[in-house]
């Protein structure tokens, strides 16, 4: 399928019922994430087609364009680009999970994207980081981590915040030698205390989340 031809085959997907959800969530697109798979499944991987895509600037042409890529194809200073152009919180989110992290410039990007004074690329930082302290803790500085997110999280912007709560939960729930720290800053910082949660949802509040997902593996 040409561009064209895929932009026309998203038009026809998109529903107004489906934008005006997802725009109360950041997004600016109207196709069911479910048949965008479906359509990108049966595209399969293009990777030229993928950076046409991208380069439309259309949201869900850029979804589309993370689910046929190939990751490991986008050089470092690609990458870089592409995060400072992911305007909607799907396409950043998508973008750093689908295809940063599977990418051989993942640990170099977290490195420099954490200390980026935008909140955004730095999101996208301590995603990875989160990603680190989960499968790749050896070596890493996690009182360090712990120091900074302390002194730095409480007054993060939204995105930025969420994603340094993230990974002080992840922290507490990977590394028992430093749950009891993980669990005092969050009851300090009570970041993200009040967060509406829905029932049978676990609370993003970094005590809760921690007690809850060490529960559950105890329980196993």
């Amino acid at each position: 399928m040409t561009v064209t031809e895929v932009m026309a085959e998203l038009a026809a997907l998109a529903d107004p019922k489906t934008r005006e959800v997802n725009e109360r969530h950041g997004d600016d697109h109207g196709v069911n994430l479910g048949k965008l798979r479906a359509l990108a499944k049966r595209l399969r991987t293009q990777q030229d087609l993928a950076c046409r895509l991208w380069a439309t600037e259309d949201s869900a042409a850029r979804l589309l364009a993370l689910l046929i890529c190939r990751p490991k194809a986008f050089g470092r200073d690609e990458l870089d680009a592409m995060i400072r152009q992911a305007r909607t919180p799907k396409v950043h989110d998508w973008l750093v999970n689908y295809v940063v992290k599977k990418n051989p410039h993942a640990e170099e990007l977290r490195t420099v994207w954490s200390a980026d004074p935008d909140p955004a690329v730095a999101s996208a930082g301590w995603a990875l980081t989160t990603e680190r302290v989960a499968k790749k803790p050896k070596s890493f500085d996690l009182a360090g981590l712990l120091d900074v997110i302390e002194s730095e999280m409480k007054d993060a912007p939204d995105r930025l915040q969420w994603a340094m709560n993230h990974t002080l939960a992840q922290i507490g729930i990977e590394h028992p030698e430093y749950r009891g720290r993980a669990v005092d800053i969050g009851e300090r910082l009570e970041v993200l205390k009040d967060y509406p949660t829905s029932p049978g949802c676990t609370s993003p509040f970094a005590p809760v989340w921690i007690s809850e997902m060490v529960r559950r593996r105890n329980d196993t």
